[in-house]
């Protein structure tokens, strides 16, 4: 069995690579939004020209992003969503309830303080991990039938 899984969410901090690190001589394939925030931020106006309102900058930027995002959650088995602590990710909830709609398997990676805020995200994901490592040994787990050791 393969898994394609799809990594959205918070793009401050390396918990991406910690997974595809972990998951290394796993049968995945990792796919991610672009995680260079100033590309991400100016996408839109770089390709499609300058807008005077902050609003619009961000909205074109945003609706190109989206393009590459709902191909990723598409084509995935797996999304797992990070939700980080300095920012409010309002895009990694859409993004899971994308996911969910779309019945993929949801895994949900967070620290503790954020359970309440996320109660409903929670509720609608197959787990919530609070460590990369421990997605690694779910996406192990569910590709192998082996626990961690």
């Amino acid at each position: 069995m393969t898994l394609k899984v799809y990594l959205s969410g918070e793009i401050h901090t390396d918990w991406r690579q910690e997974i595809m690190t972990g998951a290394k001589g796993l049968d995945e394939t990792f796919s991610a939004p672009v995680t260079d925030h100033a590309a991400s931020d100016d996408c839109g106006v770089a390709i499609l020209g300058a807008e005077a309102d902050k609003f619009w900058h961000d909205r074109k930027g945003a609706m190109v992003n989206a393009i590459r995002t709902r191909k990723g959650i598409a084509d995935a088995d797996v999304v797992v969503v990070r939700f980080g602590e300095k920012y409010r990710q309002w895009n990694a909830a859409f993004d899971a309830g994308y996911a969910a709609a779309l019945g993929k398997s949801v895994i949900v990676l967070h620290p503790e303080e954020h359970d309440h805020a996320l109660k409903e995200v929670d509720a609608a994901a197959l787990a919530v991990a609070r460590e990369p490592q421990q997605v690694v040994e779910i996406l192990r787990y569910v590709l192998t039938g082996a626990l961690p050791g």
